[in-house]
Formats: structure tokens, sequence, C-alpha cells
């Protein structure tokens, strides 16, 4: 009630304003009206809002509350009254109501009195601003009028200024396009007058690239002289010199290649060109692995993907890089591709949609065009199938002698002058990049220019960038001018050593072109360079360096691991060292000094080069190829011409010589008679007269010289004394071939020196000491040489043994692939030794050992050597074939480490197979120590009659110490079988098991089965125990009186010098086996050489002479048909078929000579193109040798072609004269006939159907008339026919007196093939041959006496040859006495 006091009108208020009466009652008046009363409280808030509420009855108000306590709460008054308690909430409510307004009143007073202020002050600010708006539209107005005129200041100035910032431009402008701008011009000027030619020469380029690459430089320049010519009659027009090179690449592109690792030599360049420019992909031959290095560089930040032919994970590798668009290399293929990427290959792709993809089995992989596929071979010859050829772009990366020649010369220069080297190294790459810069320079500023928008002068930052560029390119050519002098100055001082680089590459050409001499004679580059640094390195004029002992650093290791500080310390003491490297020994030569060094250089490659080789070459090889080695050098010196070396290496004989003088015939022959003439057309010949001329003059004095026995020491007749060394060996070339092989020594001693002929025996140590872990050993192997002792020896003087583990010796045979690729993974891992024996025994897994051999190289330990083992090709493979891969050859260090040839050494090794224990286990120890030395000289012989030849054995055999071994054992159980029986030695028996099982077991000739049964009917006889003669000065000692170790000491101090007659031949066959040496040493270097370069074999166009004469003189073909009408049916018999038969083959050889002939004219002529078959024959023209399409046809041969073709003309004479006559001649040149079995049978025939016996037991009889003059026989025979022709080898022929029969008898010294008298041979019954007295003599064609394995047999009968009736057969057997049909 209180606080309703002024508010309520039902309050009645005493006069001070208060509650007049507060009862109850008056309460209930109050509230009397409950809607009223309920809007007085409602309103009671604006009451005290309007500040109408007395302060005096808020207290009162307040006083009751607080008496009241907590009575005077919501919950205190609920409790008595609901009413009650809302009243009590709102009277505390508005009691706290009232405290909050009288706080905010004064506050509020203040807001009024500030809003007020505000009021008043914009009032004035509206008054200010209307004011400020009326002066500012004055102001915009004056300075719109003052900016008009300023910015018409500007525009002026602007315009001005433009104008003058567009003059500077345009000077700097031609500043900077001053230096191209007359290079662009005269481009210009160029490129109008190229547009005539650039079709002509772009053809020859794309020609280039699609067809030469995969020839050699030579044939190269051949094809593009031809392009250039057919074009050029064509009317095509051409540039002065069309340089494909030049089209397909740019000097940037060369210089960025060099960089990248590819040769600088031209060959090189065009091959990158070539690769490069190819739609095709490239298949690289390349041996020597310097494209495949340039390609891994060129295409490695393009993520280059390498694999292998038959690799598991290749066509995933295919795959990702088709689809990824990365370069996929193939390396080391061999001659075929897997069908499943020839899609790929072959470019084949499928078209889906706008994309192209490849089938790669039964996937489809989408092909991204960045996508690109290089494949490499380390082949230097592989033969590829047409449709590979067709599908790739073959291109020959094999090493160019100009372009070795530039390597070996900087890498002796960088061994000799290592600061020369180093700087040419830096200036070579900074010439590269500098070509690189100005291109990419030239090529900025034409993309700038072309692509600059609008006016050109305004583009500030196109102009700023062609001043930099400018500025750039004028330094760049500063610093060009600057490299290119010193590079001269170098250059010049390197150039110095130009012959030892010419000598290198030299000696690696010659070592390639071994591989057509034997298939085991392949190099590499590599290993070459190894042997040329060695060889630099044993003279070098630097002091040694010392080494610092190094001290042990296990302790500091142990330190380093978690020490990072360490390993900061330790760079900063290695810088030191680093500098001291820095800090090189020149030795600079001057003048003499310096020329005695190249000299020296030049000799201790070429020696360290030939002990290189000779290692590795077989024994009969070594002569060839140092006499190659010496006429090189030679050549390359200038020493001899190369039309001499071609003249002396083919000896062609004058197709057209005078006839022979008398006085000459009893000791030369027509060919060498036609080779003097030749001869004689040389220079060095002139000086005394006519070569010829003098021997027909001074006869007996060129004979007295022919028959001495060392005719290259000997004095020549007046007239040649005077003949230089060189010229010397042509004279013996065509006179003594059995002299060449000394006279080709010494000549090899006089101009290289006598280490080059005297070989030291195999030193292991020091092959040793030349190998690394990258270059395993590869021994060949040879019956009675086993290299494991010597290996095993090395081994343990250095620690390495089976014992330990550190070597593993595994002999190949199947189920040790895998055994020898695990021990060769570790024992280079480990440092360990492994030697792989027989390992030719596994040819299909020879390719998976090349992949591990290139693969431990990456991880194998510096100890770890690999020892390979092979025997070489056998006779019916040949020595060209390919048993062993050639990558693992090349990267072989070969050892040849034959047995001695010589009899004493083969004897000595033979015997020491046995000991002293084997002769204690036999029972009958006198007859077994007698029999078993026989037995080991009877094996010496068996290995050294090899070296004659034909006559020794008519094919190589693999005798060897098993055989012996065997026989030993074998003997050795006979006897103690015998004694323990009581029984005599059984010597029949016991040279049965020899001769028929143990060593004839190899033998397939029947005629070396004879000779091995001879030597043993004459070597295994009782007379061992009585000192019988093992060979001529040789006892069988006696055996009751000597044990083994005496036996050693017998054959050291007793045997006597080895001659023929040891082995039952005449001295003839040493001279027979020396001519045939020195035949084929010229024969092999021919083959080798393609005739000695720049001679015969080189031009087709130098065999038109030669076929000028032979087709002058080839008769026409013999009308057969005529021949035939002429003889009636009844007439024919066996000789007149024999004739008609020898008509006809006669007919088709001289058909064959003279098409081939006409057809290689028409080639020379350009009627025709030349083919290989073309180029084949005009080659063997000028090398004097007989085409291989015309021996087909002819009889088997081994006389040059000129007097092979002398021979064609007798018998085209005698088959004219035979098959004209219809009957037999009353002697038959038997050499001329092409079927002389089929003649020989024609009489058996004619005797059989004469006698009426049967044909299939007749046999041919041969008697010896004493008639050796044509002319002298009468007519034809009684009985059978007379034939001539033959001659005898390994004997001599006594004629016979009166009409008494000759016999056989010794050769005359030099006279290797006596000619026979005249023979009746006439048919007989086989009961009716009476074989006593007579020698069983064969007959061969050649003197090759070849069996059927080898073609064409040259045997043709067996005749019977009377001997002197106190001779034995033996004899003549070992002689090798046999007839021919020929004398070679």
């Amino acid at each position: 009630m209180h606080l309703q006091c002024g508010y309520s009108d039902a309050v009645e208020l005493d006069k001070k304003g208060g509650l007049k009466d507060g009862s109850w009652k008056a309460a209930q008046k109050m509230m009397g009206n409950p809607e009223k009363f309920l809007q007085d409280l409602k309103g009671f808030k604006t009451f005290i809002d309007d500040g109408k509420c007395g302060q005096s009855n808020v207290e009162r108000a307040r006083k009751i509350q607080i008496s009241m306590g907590s009575d005077f709460t919501q919950e205190g008054m609920a409790k008595k009254s609901g009413a009650a308690a809302g009243l009590c909430v709102w009277i505390i409510n508005i009691i706290m109501y009232y405290d909050v307004v009288v706080q905010v009143e004064p506050k509020r007073n203040a807001l009024r009195e500030a809003t007020e202020t505000l009021n008043a002050a914009n009032t004035k600010l509206a008054e200010v601003k209307a004011l400020v708006a009326d002066l500012e539209a004055n102001l915009a107005k004056l300075m719109k009028e003052f900016d008009k005129a300023m910015a018409e200041k500007n525009a002026l100035m602007a315009d001005a200024e433009k104008c003058q910032n567009k003059l500077d431009m345009a000077q700097r402008l031609v500043g900077a396009l001053s230096a191209n701008g007359v290079i662009w011009e005269q481009t210009v000027q160029n490129a109008g007058e190229e547009l005539v030619i650039i079709p002509g020469d772009t053809l020859v380029a794309c020609s280039f690239a699609s067809y030469v690459g995969v020839f050699t430089r030579q044939y190269r320049e051949t094809c593009v002289d031809g392009f250039k010519e057919y074009l050029a009659k064509k009317g095509v027009p051409l540039g002065p010199k069309p340089d494909p090179l030049a089209v397909l690449s740019s000097d940037a592109e060369i210089a960025a290649w060099a960089g990248q690792g590819l040769p600088s030599d031209r060959v090189s360049c065009e091959n990158g060109s070539i690769l490069c420019n190819s739609q095709r992909w490239g298949l690289i031959i390349d041996p020597q692995l310097q494209g495949i290095v340039w390609i891994k560089n060129k295409e490695s930040e393009g993520g280059l993907a390498i694999t292998r032919m038959g690799h598991a994970k290749m066509l995933n590798t295919f795959e990702v890089s088709i689809d990824q668009g990365k370069p996929v290399l193939i390396e080391n293929m061999g001659e075929s591709i897997e069908a499943v990427i020839m899609p790929v290959v072959s470019r084949n792709t499928i078209k889906r949609g706008n994309k192209r993809v490849f089938k790669l089995g039964d996937k489809e992989i989408t092909l991204n065009n960045a996508f690109k596929l290089f494949m490499q071979t380390k082949l230097s010859n592989p033969h590829y199938p047409p449709e590979i050829q067709a599908e790739c772009t073959i291109i020959n990366f094999t090493v160019t002698q100009d372009g070795l020649e530039d390597q070996i010369l900087f890498l002796v220069v960088k061994l000799e002058r290592p600061d020369l080297a180093r700087k040419k190294t830096e200036l070579i790459t900074q010439q590269n990049e500098f070509k690189v810069t100005l291109a990419q320079l030239e090529a900025l500023l034409l993309e700038k220019l072309a692509n600059a928008e609008g006016d050109i002068l305004d583009d500030t930052e196109l102009i700023l960038s062609l001043e930099e560029a400018k500025k750039t390119a004028d330094e760049v050519k500063e610093k060009q001018v600057i490299a290119q002098e010193t590079e001269l100055k170098i250059n010049e001082t390197s150039e110095f050593y130009r012959p030892s680089g010419a000598r290198g590459a030299l000696l690696f050409f010659m070592m390639m072109d071994l591989s057509k001499m034997h298939t085991f004679y392949k190099y590499s580059l590599d290993s070459f360079v190894v042997v040329v640094t060695r060889a630099v390195n044993s003279v070098t004029l630097r002091k040694p360096k010392e080494v610092p002992k190094e001290e042990p650093k296990e302790e500091v290791e142990d330190e380093k691991e978690g020490d990072e500080d360490a390993d900061e310390d330790e760079e900063e003491e290695e810088a030191p060292a680093e500098e001291e490297e820095e800090e090189e020994e020149i030795i600079e030569l001057t003048g003499k000094e310096l020329k005695l060094r190249i000299d020296l250089l030049c000799n201790v490659i070429t020696l360290f080069t030939w002990n290189y080789t000779r290692r590795g070459l077989l024994d009969a090889d070594k002569l060839t190829v140092i006499s190659m080695v010496s006429f090189k050098i030679l050549v390359r010196a200038g020493k001899i011409g190369e039309d001499e070396q071609a003249i002396l290496i083919n000896a062609p004989p004058d197709p057209a010589p005078p006839p022979m003088p008398e006085n000459a015939k009893s000791w030369l022959t027509e060919t060498q008679w036609a080779q003097l003439k030749t001869l004689e057309n040389m220079e060095a010949f002139k000086k005394g007269g006519q070569l010829t001329q003098n021997i027909e003059q001074d006869s007996l004095g060129w004979k007295r010289w022919y028959s001495e026995e060392k005719a290259e020491n000997a004095d020549l007749p007046r007239s040649s004394r005077d003949l230089s060394p060189f010229h010397r060996l042509f004279l013996l070339r065509v006179m003594r071939q059995d002299r060449i092989g000394a006279a080709l020594t010494q000549f090899v001693i006089d101009n290289l020196g006598t280490e080059y002929t005297e070989q030291p025996p195999f030193d292991m140590t020091v092959a040793f000491e030349e190998s690394s872990a990258l270059s395993p050993f590869f021994f060949v192997l040879f019956p009675g040489v086993d290299p494991t002792p010597t290996i095993e020896a090395l081994g343990r003087g250095l620690g390495i043994t089976e014992a330990n583990g550190r070597f593993v010796n595994i002999s190949m045979g199947q189920g040790q692939e895998k055994v020898a690729l695990n021990g060769l993974t570790k024992a280079a891992k480990e440092g360990g030794w492994i030697m792989l024996q027989n390992i030719h025994l596994m040819q299909d897994w020879l390719k998976e050992l090349e992949r591990a051999l290139e693969v431990v190289e990456e991880f194998s330990h510096e100890d770890f050597r690999c020892f390979l083992s092979s025997e070489p090709p056998g006779a019916l493979q040949g020595p060209l074939w390919d048993l062993i891969p050639e990558p693992i050859l090349q990267r072989c260090i070969k050892v040849a480490d034959e047995a001695p040839t010589d009899l004493k050494s083969n004897l000595r090794r033979a015997y020491s197979k046995f000991s002293q224990d084997n002769i204690d286990e036999c029972t009958k120890p006198k007859e077994f120590k007698a029999m078993l030395f026989a037995l080991c000289f009877f094996h010496s012989l068996m290995s050294g009659r090899i070296k004659f030849g034909a006559q020794g054995w008519t094919k190589k055999y693999p005798f060897n110490d098993g055989d012996l071994t065997i026989c030993g054992a074998v003997l050795k159980n006979y006897l103690n079988g015998a004694e323990a029986l009581g029984n005599d030695v059984p010597w029949p028996d016991i040279r049965y098991l020899f001769g028929e099982i143990m060593y004839g077991g190899h033998i397939t000739d029947p005629w070396d089965r004879r000779v091995n049964n001879t030597y043993l009917a004459v070597l295994i006889t009782p007379e061992l125990l009585v000192g019988g003669n093992l060979a001529p000065g040789f006892k069988s000692p006696d055996s009751s009186k000597l044990e083994y170790a005496q036996y050693v000491k017998y054959i050291e101090e007793r045997f006597p010098p080895e001659i023929p007659q040891m082995f039952g031949l005449h001295p003839n066959a040493e001279i027979g086996f020396l001519t045939n040496q020195g035949i084929n040493i010229f024969k092999t270097i021919s083959e080798i050489s393609g005739g000695g370069g720049g001679g015969a074999g080189s031009d087709v166009n130098a065999s038109q002479p030669i076929i000028t004469t032979y087709l002058s003189q080839l008769p026409t073909n013999l009308d057969m048909l005529d021949i035939r009408a002429k003889v009636k049916d009844e007439d024919v018999t066996p000789f007149i078929i024999v004739s008609f038969q020898e008509g006809d083959r006669e007919n088709a050889l001289l058909s064959q000579m003279r098409s081939s002939m006409l057809e290689l004219e028409l080639g020379i002529s350009g009627a025709l193109n030349v083919t290989e078959n073309m180029e084949l024959l005009a080659t063997n023209l000028q090398a004097n040798k007989v085409n291989p399409s015309w021996e087909g046809l002819a009889c088997p041969s081994l006389k040059g072609l000129a007097a092979w073709f002398a021979d064609i003309l007798l018998r085209y004479e005698q088959i004219n004269e035979w098959a004209n006559a219809a009957k037999l001649l009353k002697s038959i040149w038997i050499s001329g006939i092409f079927k002389p079995q089929s003649f020989l049978t024609s009489n058996m025939q004619v005797a059989a159907r004469t006698n009426s016996l049967p044909l299939d037991y007749m046999t041919n009889r041969s008697r010896f008339y004493n008639i050796r003059d044509l002319a002298e026989v009468s007519g034809l025979p009684e009985v059978g026919v007379n034939v001539h022709g033959l001659f005898l080898e390994g004997a001599g022929w006594e004629d016979g007196k009166g009409d008494d029969e000759g016999y056989i008898t010794e050769s005359k010294m030099k006279d290797l093939h006596p000619a026979m008298p005249v023979c009746n041979i006439f048919a007989v019954h086989i009961d009716v041959m009476d074989w006593t007295a007579m020698y069983h003599c064969p007959v061969f064609i050649t003197s090759l006496r070849r069996g059927p394995e080898k073609g064409t047999p040259d045997f043709a009968y067996l005749a019977n040859m009377r001997m002197d009736p106190d001779d034995f057969e033996h004899r003549w057997t070992l002689a090798g006495a046999a007839m021919l049909f020929t004398d070679d």
C-alpha cells in the first residue's frame, strides 16, 4: 500500500503524501476492484519510469520487507496464501526495479543534455557544409579547366618522349640483330639458291638413312657416289657436294651427341643422325659397346627402360613404356626377335577410335607417341632374316679405324701428358657447349621475332632479351675463339703422338680380322684399351707415387658409424690430398727425344698387343698372324707398297706367259714360270734385267740356288743379288714355298725383333697379374694338356684352395648348370675363384653363362677370378664354327697352351703318365717295362704324325692321354693274366686291342687305320725284349736293367734329333709339310685381308683383262649330238659311253665358265647389276683361285686357276679326240677324266664280258711300262687300257731294265711327286690277283686324300705296285706312299 501511494485512488494519503491508513480494511478497499487493482499493478512500472513514485514510500515498503525477514518471500508467503505470495514477488521486484531506475536516471539526464547539444551542433554543421559545397563546386569548375590545360601539355610531352623511346629502341634492336642480320641475310640468299637443289640433296640423305647404315664407311661412300651419279644422269639438280650428314643433323646436334658420349668421328656422327631421323626403330651392331653407351646417356632423362630378349619381365617393360611414352632398349640381342614383340618392332598398330594400340600377346596397349624402341647386338657380324632387316634400321656402330686412331691417340696422350689430355677434354666439352648455346640463342631470337605482336619497338621485354642474347653470344664467340686457339696448340703437341694412335688402331683391326681365321680369336675394345694402357705405363717416365702405409682404421670406423662430425673431418682431411693429385708431374719432350719416345711407344704397344694375342693363338697360326702384323706395319710406314703386298700374298700367274725354256722344265713348273713372269713386271725385279730371261740364260745358277737346303739364306744368282730381304720373299713364294716359314720368321726378326718369334713358356703368374675380376680366363683344351694343376698351384700360393672353400672346380655336364651359376655368384661376392671346365659341352646353357658374367660385374669382389675351358671346334665343324658366344670370348683372356709337337717332348709327356708303382703292380715287369715304353713311343708317333698333313693322317684325330693310360692298364692286366695262366705274352691280342679298339676307335679312314696297325706291328714285337729298334738311332733299352727313373733319363740323354725317318717318312715329307705351311700362310692372309688391300680382289674392273684372256682361249662346246649320231648302237662299248659322259660334263663346265664370265663382263660394263656371285668371281680371277661354281662341275684339284685352266684345255683335247674317234685311245690321261672310277669300272666291264666272268669278282691290276714318252706307246694294249698322268707321293720309282717292270724305291730329295711311267691297267678275277712282292698302293685324286665325310672323296682305286723282293710293305705304308692323279 505504501507503494501505491500517489498512484492508486483507492489508497488514502496523509499530508506528507504517505500512507494514511495501513489497515487490512484499507487494504481490502484497495483491492476491492480486482480488475482495477490488477491494472494498477501492471501500470506501476510506468509510474516509476515517469519518476512519480516517491522515494519515502519505497523506503517504507523496504523496511516492512526487511522486518518480515524470510517470511516476506515467495516461498514463505506461498505457505500461507498463493495470492499473497504473488504480491510478495511483485513488491520485491518493484523495489528492485525502482533501485535500478534511480541509478539510471542521472544518465538519462546526461543523455538528454548531450542530445540537445548534438542537435545544435548538427544544425551548425549543416550550415557549414552547405557553404563548403558551394565553395567546392566553384573549385571543381576551376580544377577542370586546369586539368584540361595540363592534359594537353602532358599529351604533347608524352608524344615527344614516345618518339624518342622508339628511336632508341630501334637503334638497340638494330644493334642486337646486327651480328645475326648478315648471317640471316646470307642464309635467306642461300635458301633461295638451295631451293633448286634441296629435293636432290634430301633424296640422297633419305636414301643414305634408309639403306646404307648397315655398311662400313668405304661402302657408304661408294653408295652415296652411286646415288649422286644416278640422280645426275636423271637430271635431278644436286649441290656441288651433297652431304647426307649436313642434311640430317646440325653442328649443335652433333655437339650434343658428343657430350652424351658419341665418338666424334664422321661414321659415328652419321650413325647418330640415321638413328635420330629414321621412322623405323634402330637396331645397332655394336660390338665395342660405344653406341649403347650413347643411347643410355641420351635417353636417360626420358626414363629409358632396358631389357633383354627372352627376359621374364620383357613384356611388362614394353607394356608400361608404350603406355607412358618411355624409350625401351633391348640390349645384347641375338639374331632373332621373339614373335610376341614383332608388332612393336614392325610398328604394326591397330586403330581404336582416335587412338592407336599395339597388340602384345592377348593385351592391347595404347600407344603413346613419345614411345621409342632401340635394339642393340654385340655380334660383330650378325645375320638377320629379311623381315627384320625390312622392319628395322640396322646401323653399323662398329668402331672405324680413323675413329679408333683418335681414341687411342687420346689415351696415349692422357697417359703421357695428362695435363694436355685434361685441357683438351675440357675444351672439347666447352666447345660442344658453345655450339649448343649458340644454336639455342639463335633459335630463341628467331622464336621471339616470329612470335612478336604489334609494333615490335613497343615490346621492351623482347628487345632487352635480344640484347641479352647478343651479349651472351658475343661472350661465347670470344671464348670460342680463345678455346679454338688453345685447342690448336694442344692438337699440335698431341699430333706428335699420332703414330702411336695409328699403330694401336692398326693392331686392333688386325685382331678383329683374326675371327676370320678361328672362332676363338675374338677380342673387345675394352680389353685392348687395357693392353695399350699397360704397355704405355710399362715405360712411363713418371716416378711411381709413394703410397703411404695405411694404418688400421677399425676403431676409427667404429666411431664414425654414429658420428656425423667425423665424416666432415674426414672430408676436410681428404681435401689437401686432392690438391696434391692435381699437381701432376709434367714431362715435356721435344725434338729427337720426342721422336725416340714415340718410336718406343709404338714398339711397346705392338709388343704388348702381340703378347696378349699370341697367348691365345694356336701354334699353327702364330707365324701367320705376326707376318700379317709385319706387313701391315711396313705398308702403313710406306716401306712396302700395297700392290707389292698383294702380289706377294696371291702370287698371281701371268694369264698368257711365254713358253718355258727347255732348260728350266726339269726343275720349274708351268705355274711357277707364269708367276715369275708376273714378278718381272715389278720395279724391284727390273734392275737386273728381265727375270725370266735371266733364269733362261743362267739356268744352272738358278737351279743351284733352287736346290739349296736353306734357299732363304743362300746367295742368289748375280742378276738378283741386290734384292732386298722383302723382295727375296717373292722368289721363295714362287719357287721354294717350303722355305717360306723360315724366311718369314727371319723377316719378322729383322723388322720387329726376336721377341716376336721366340715365345717364352706360358707363365700363369704373369697372366694372372694382367687379369682382373672383370676378365675371365679362357683356356683352350688340347690332348695331353690340363690347365687345372697350374691354376691350383697359383691359387695355393695366394691362399685360395678347395680346402678353404675359396676355389671351386666344376666339370660341366648335365645337371651342373644351376650349380655353376650359383658358384659363380658366390665366388664373385666373396672374392673366390671358380673354374668351369668343358663349357663347349653346354651349348644351350652358354647364353645363361654370358648373362651371369655380365651381372656379376656389378658387384664382383676384386679378388674374384673365373676360369673357363673349352675344346676348339672339331674337324667336321671347322675352325669358324661358333662354338662359344662372341661376348664371352671378347671379355676373356685367352690361353692356348699347346703341348710341344716334337717327338721327344711327346714321349717325355707320355711316359710321365705312368710311375714306378705301375711297373711294380705288374707280375711280368721286364715285358711290361719294354712294352710300356714302346706304347709311349707309339703314342708319340701317333700324336706327332699329324704335322705332316694328309701324308701323315688324312684328318686330325683326337688321340689323348686317356687312350694311353687305358692301354697301359690293359697291358698290365693282360700280362698279369698271362703270368697267372703260365702263358707267353699275347702279342697279337695286345696289338688288336691297341690298334682296333683304343686308338683305332678314333680312326675313320681305312688307310689311316692301316698305318696305325702297321706301327703296332713294327713296334709291339718280341724284339723289344732284346734291344730292337724303335726308330732309326733309337733302340728299346734293356728292360731287365732299367727302372722307371732310368727310362726317364734314357729319354733325356739318348733320344736322337728328330727326323721324318723316325716316323717312317721320307725327308721329302717334311718338305711337303713346310710347303703346305707356306701355302697356307699366304692363303690365310689372303682370306683374312681380301688380297692384301688395294690390290687383287678389291675392284671388279681389274678382272676384265683376265676375262678377255680366258674367253679367248676357252674352246666351243663339243657337239655331242653329232658325236653320238656317228656311233652305231652295236659299236657302243662301256669306254664309248664313258667318253660321251665325259663330253657332257666338259660341256657343262665350259658353259658355266663362259656364261659366268660373260655375265661379269656385262656387270663391269654397267649393263647388269653386279651381284654377289659376280664379285666372288672377280675376286677369284684376280687371286688366281678357281671359282666355286666352276669347281663344283670340274675334277677335284688343288691347283691355282691358271694351271687348272690349262688342265681344262688339255682335258677338252683328250675328250674331243676320244669321243670323235669312237674308240679307246692308245693311252688315256687319267687325271683328265671327271669320273675316273667310272672309267676303271668300264675297264672291268669289258674284261668281264670278254671272258664271261662275274663283274662283282673283278678287280683292276696295274703294270707299269718303262715308257715315259707317249710317242713310244705303239698302240692299244692287248688287254685293258693304258693310262698316264699318275704321280707318286711318299716314294720314288725305279724304272726296270728291258721288259722287267720297275719297282718302288726311295724318293729323290725335293722330288715330292715324281711322275710315273705309262701304266697298263687290266682287269682280272680276284682269285687270279697275286700280291706277292706287291705294295697295296692307294690311288687318290688329290694330295688331300679326303674321305667321304669331307665332300667328294679322293680315293680312286687300289693299285698293286711292285716292290724289290727284299723289301717290306710296312716301309711304304708308314711312308704314306700313294699315287696321285694330279701334282699340286
